[in-house]
């Protein structure tokens, strides 16, 4: 770009100037010690003052705009403020989500071509894991506690960022998400016409997934509802496992951590699915409807019950208010949903984070790129470029009303969305997920956050996330044994096998590997 010319030439003019008038010195290192200088003159300026010119940075990004993240007409001038609010320059290299691992994968084969920062999927694979060991990635361990430096970036949370810590090294930044996400939304209009209380316990639940496909919720005389909305997507069986007492995933029991499903809830949690489903309280054909369907069963009237993430049920009601589907019970009203954070006293919580970013130990070779790296990491979670990232520009794609909240002016205009769209993927959302300045809430928006904030004191922590990640067998193996177990979970609740070739599987999953990943779990923890 012409101005990475223009403030090349500047710096250079601002060191010519600086040496005429004191020869003030600034040296930048790895810690949190300050610079050298000397002055000839008690009121010059100090090295301190002056900006720091960091090195450019290249970032290996996710693209989900189809190869449309950061294009239009204002497309430069976003990506100028972006770059002058850090002062780092950035060379993104969009990547397609679907084929992210493959080309992080193939940049790890020339280290030397590897880009700077590189963005991953999920949570930390095998592939990562093996790199990591055989130093791939910079060790942000002490970098990450300079809270001078980084005020942001050093207030991650310790649980998460244990998740990411490989042979006592924290490999990666991680994309902070909602701790407190998951719980049961549910028809309020269909409640109130069966006159159905707010669901506290098991037996609530099932009293309602019952109402709800025999009761005749919509009041049409036809036996055409289900309570409970399910796709092969199992996410739900995980939430409702913890209203039991299991675990989330893993589990403490007698001073050592185990799978959930050896667990005595975690049986008793799958009868009651299979009676569910024996009873037709979800679809019986839920096993093999694809993942893209998840939520229309809610929208179009057959489902009652949706249990996953509490932005998808308010999504749902946002999708009853703005086609206008009436209420069963007063049809000048819209029908809703009502969102709940616990059964029991219990969810599932997330991990604490979708993707992370790594730094390439080939190409951070220098203090200098590390601590470039690192600044536009830190200064892209600023409140400035939460904005920026999530609106873009002000009086182009937005707008601020009488009641200081955004007006988007690009709602229905993708391409004047294009300009700063997928530049969001550069952002790790630490120590918060949301700019102060946001677009009005609605009713629903507001009742999801209030739902999400109580859903924390609720949430079960998975214990056994910083030990997986060093566990060499899971690396390897344990994606296809988990599979495995839910595989088999799926099998027994449709009836396909019994509680004897149930436990037959487990022991089988045991013996090709997972006892030994339980053994490296608790090495560990000891």
């Amino acid at each position: 770009m012409k101005k990475k010319l223009l403030a090349t030439l500047l710096s250079a003019s601002m060191v010519l100037g600086v040496v005429a008038c004191g020869s003030n010195t600034q040296t930048t290192g790895t810690d949190s010690t300050a610079s050298t200088q000397t002055a000839d003159n008690a009121g010059a300026d100090t090295a301190s003052d002056a900006p720091v010119e960091y090195p450019p940075v290249t970032f290996m990004a996710i693209d989900f705009n189809s190869g449309a993240s950061n294009t239009g007409d204002y497309a430069e001038q976003v990506m100028q403020q972006l770059e002058e609010h850090t002062g780092v320059d950035v060379e993104i290299q969009w990547v397609q989500s679907d084929v992210l691992e493959e080309k992080a994968t193939l940049a790890m084969q020339d280290p030397k071509s590897m880009p700077m920062i590189m963005t991953w999927n999920g949570a930390v694979t095998g592939t990562v894991v093996t790199a990591a060991k055989q130093g791939a990635f910079v060790d942000l361990t002490e970098y990450l506690k300079d809270s001078t430096k980084y005020p942001n970036l050093s207030q991650q949370n310790p649980g998460v960022a244990e998740s990411l810590t490989v042979d006592g090294k924290q490999i990666g930044i991680y994309r902070a998400r909602v701790l407190g996400r998951y719980g049961l939304s549910y028809r309020q209009d269909w409640a109130d016409a069966l006159g159905l209380a707010e669901p506290k316990t098991i037996d609530d639940v099932y009293n309602m997934l019952y109402q709800f496909t025999y009761g005749d919720p919509d009041g049409n005389g036809k036996n055409d509802t289900i309570g409970l909305e399910m796709t092969s997507y199992t996410g739900p069986f995980d939430i409702m496992q913890t209203w039991f007492g299991c675990g989330n995933g893993w589990a403490e029991k007698d001073g050592k951590l185990i799978p959930v499903w050896q667990q005595d809830e975690y049986l008793e949690a799958l009868n009651w699915f299979k009676k569910c489903y024996e009873e037709g309280l979800m679809p019986s054909d839920w096993a093999s409807r694809t993942t893209d369907t998840w939520s229309d069963g809610c929208k179009n009237g057959e489902n009652g019950v949706y249990i996953d993430v509490l932005d998808g049920g308010r999504r749902i009601w946002d999708y009853f208010v703005n086609n206008e589907i009436p209420s069963v019970t007063d049809p000048s009203q819209f029908a809703s949903m009502n969102l709940l954070s616990n059964i029991n006293g219990k969810t599932m919580a997330t991990s604490g984070y979708n993707g992370y970013f790594t730094l390439s130990a080939s190409t951070c070779d220098t203090p200098e790129k590390i601590e470039a790296a690192l600044t536009l990491l830190d200064k892209m979670c600023d409140e400035e470029m939460l904005i920026l990232t999530n609106y873009g520009l002000e009086g182009v794609t937005y707008e601020i009303n009488e009641n200081g909240n955004v007006v988007r002016l690009d709602a229905s205009d993708d391409a004047l969305k294009a300009n700063y769209n997928g530049l969001n993927q550069l952002v790790a959302y630490i120590p918060g997920t949301e700019s102060e300045l946001t677009e009005e809430k609605t009713e629903r928006q507001i009742k999801e956050a209030d739902v999400k904030a109580d859903a924390e004191k609720y949430a079960v922590l998975n214990p056994a996330l910083p030990y997986l990640i060093n566990s060499a067998t899971y690396a390897s193996q344990g994606k296809d044994l988990d599979d495995k177990i839910s595989q088999a979970r799926t099998q027994y609740i449709c009836g396909e096998i019994n509680e004897d070739e149930l436990k037959a599987a487990w022991q089988d999953v045991l013996d090709r590997g997972y006892q030994q990943i339980i053994d490296e779990v608790n090495a560990q923890v000891k």
